[in-house]
């Protein structure tokens, strides 16, 4: 029998997250996810009036090619799909990897190579204004990551995956209202001191329009405003590979020393071009309902009390100039329990120890958003 959460969840991403229109071409990519879940998703985009395009890969097969892939490989599935990319309207992506550590074998050369060659495949998205969401569908994966049983992650994955995002719109207004007034940012914390500016950067509410789960409000700093250290204190899975105690000190908008888990492999991925040492991205993470890390990006960074901020390519919405292959999310929690922390906007505290303290922003603490 269909679990009619499959039903809720198709329509939401169908007719909500990227909202299909009559005409629209839908490209709908899947990973290891569940076929009932694609087919909700072909019939809704049918429903709504739109053409479903499927492409569905394994991910040992998609492993086995990588490993072995050369750079006339990439070029050419660039060639041919980029008419794809060029006719789509819309795009969902549905991940779920079996293993996290899926990837950890491929050579960083061939990865870089990779990130490189389809790069453009991003620069049409957002030319073109493509409507996109991604996700992770839950498997026994990553119900590992989250330590939880599977049965007990999928109850939690279409709890925060089926928010009611509307409500948290209207709680992110008054944030998104002071961050396009604010200009200096400092954030401190264990191992961490670190300023940059936000002067007159547009910034976007994530509610349900990219990603699921979502809950966060991100911008992009000054390119080049960046000075100081930080120590984040979630773990980081990169293709495969699991970065712990990422540590970067950062000199006029540039990473200049690092410091992590598997530094020979980290350095790989800052030297995959110009952009890729520079911030393209700063966010506060805000979904009442995600509280603790698992090593899951999509998931770890609207940790509620937590930010992060990512290297490389901006975001289209938030430009700040900084071009790069890469958008590397990294993520600190500043609850008491992982040893506080503040952040400040012009000398002025907005959050303490994970708690917004300004009146105007405390409907965004996970106790009040978590009761809507």
């Amino acid at each position: 029998m269909l679990d009619p959460r499959l039903v809720t969840l198709a329509k939401q991403l169908v007719n909500y997250s990227v909202a299909v229109k009559p005409g629209d071409k839908v490209l709908i990519t899947c990973g290891d996810c569940d076929p009932s879940f694609v087919a909700c998703l072909v019939d809704e985009v049918y429903l709504a009036g739109g053409m479903p395009i499927t492409k569905y890969s394994m991910s040992p097969i998609g492993l086995h090619v990588a490993r072995q892939a050369s750079e006339d490989y990439y070029k050419f599935m660039f060639k041919i799909n980029k008419p794809l990319y060029e006719s789509i309207q819309c795009s969902i992506s549905c991940g779920g990897e079996l293993n996290k550590f899926d990837g950890k074998s491929i050579p960083p050369e061939i990865m870089k190579t990779a990130a490189l060659i389809n790069k453009p495949f991003s620069d049409i998205i957002d030319k073109n204004k493509v409507r996109w969401v991604g996700l992770d569908f839950p498997n026994p994966s990553v119900a590992q990551e989250a330590k939880m049983e599977t049965e007990e992650f999928e109850d939690y994955f279409f709890e925060v995956c089926n928010f009611d995002y509307a409500i948290m719109d209207k709680a992110l207004t008054p944030l998104a209202e002071l961050m396009l007034k604010a200009d200096r940012v400092r954030v401190v914390a264990p191992d961490t001191d670190l300023t940059f500016s936000i002067k007159g950067q547009l910034n976007r509410k994530c509610v349900g329009h990219f990603n699921i789960p979502d809950g966060e409000i991100f911008t992009s700093p000054i390119k080049n405003s960046v000075n100081g250290k930080v120590k984040f204190n979630v773990p980081l899975n990169r293709d495969g590979k699991v970065f712990t105690d990422i540590e970067l000190t950062f000199k006029n908008g540039k990473v200049v020393k690092h410091n992590c888990s598997d530094n020979k492999a980290f350095e790989h991925i800052l030297n995959t071009d110009k952009g890729s040492r520079y911030v393209g991205e700063f966010a506060f993470g805000i979904n009442p309902h995600i509280k603790e890390p698992m090593v899951n990006t999509l998931f770890d960074e609207k940790i509620s009390g937590s930010w992060h901020m990512a290297l490389g390519k901006f975001i289209p919405e938030t430009p700040n100039g900084n071009e790069s292959a890469i958008h590397m999310d990294m993520v600190q929690i500043q609850t008491p329990e992982y040893g506080g922390g503040e952040i400040y906007f012009d000398d002025k505290l907005i959050r303490k120890d994970g708690k917004f303290v300004l009146k105007e922003l405390k409907g965004l603490n996970a106790e009040i958003l978590g009761r809507q």
